[in-house]
């Protein structure tokens, strides 16, 4: 009869080979299982970098206006107007530093310079945004005021001074309150708050003077319909 037990080498020599096997195995498992996971996170990485299938424009950011709104007459005449108030009252600004012999108005003067600086880049920035075209002169009678004060000197200038452009920014606040209260336009609804704004402290340094006469307020309200 012949004997089956088994070689006591054989069985060993099956053993390691088993013990390699799976050890291969499962370091195959590993490498696989990392492979996945690490292809999964770049695949979600450039996803997330990516915009939605479905994603409209961008929106604007806080704090920005956008063109958007139909533009008014009232808001390509309030654009001009705001151009071409800068385009004087910063010249008599200028002078203001020069001609007066009230520091008052030399303040005041230097509230006009960088008012009128900031608003009027703001002009020109909203009017090429908007194509709608703004002059590059003050009107003729805005250039004559300016004439009027560089003849002047001293008091005569501040109380010229004081007269012209408080009636000025009296006349324009009015049309400033009507157009932020009914532009249908981001950028202009803009525009009209930033010279609501710059309008008051202008009136407010002029008022400071102490030389605002009753003459100058019944001339602007002579100008508000009624």
């Amino acid at each position: 009869m012949k004997s089956h037990a088994r070689n006591p080498k054989q069985a060993g020599n099956r053993g390691r080979v088993l013990t390699i096997t799976v050890a291969v195995l499962a370091v195959i498992a590993t490498a696989s299982v990392w492979l996945y996971q690490r292809n999964s996170s770049a695949g979600e990485s450039v996803s997330a970098n990516l915009p939605a299938a479905d994603a409209g424009p961008a929106a604007p950011q806080a704090g920005q206006a956008s063109d958007t709104g139909t533009l008014s007459a009232l808001d390509k005449t309030f654009l001009t107007k705001v151009r071409q108030a800068g385009l004087w009252e910063m010249p008599a600004g200028r002078l203001s530093q020069t001609h007066a012999s009230s520091e008052a108005i030399k303040r005041a003067g230097m509230h006009l310079l960088e008012g009128h600086s900031k608003l009027d880049q703001l002009a020109r920035e909203d009017s090429k945004a908007l194509n709608s075209p703004i002059p590059d002169e003050a009107t003729p009678e805005q250039q004559g005021w300016v004439d009027q004060l560089k003849n002047a000197r001293g008091h005569a200038f501040d109380q010229l001074f004081v007269d012209l452009l408080r009636a000025s920014h009296g006349k324009i606040f009015v049309t400033i309150g009507e157009v932020r209260a009914t532009t249908k336009n981001d950028l202009i609804r803009r525009l009209a708050t930033q010279a609501n704004n710059t309008v008051q402290d202008h009136m407010d340094v002029l008022e400071d003077t102490g030389l605002v006469t009753d003459a100058t307020l019944d001339d602007v309200a002579s100008t508000i319909p009624k």
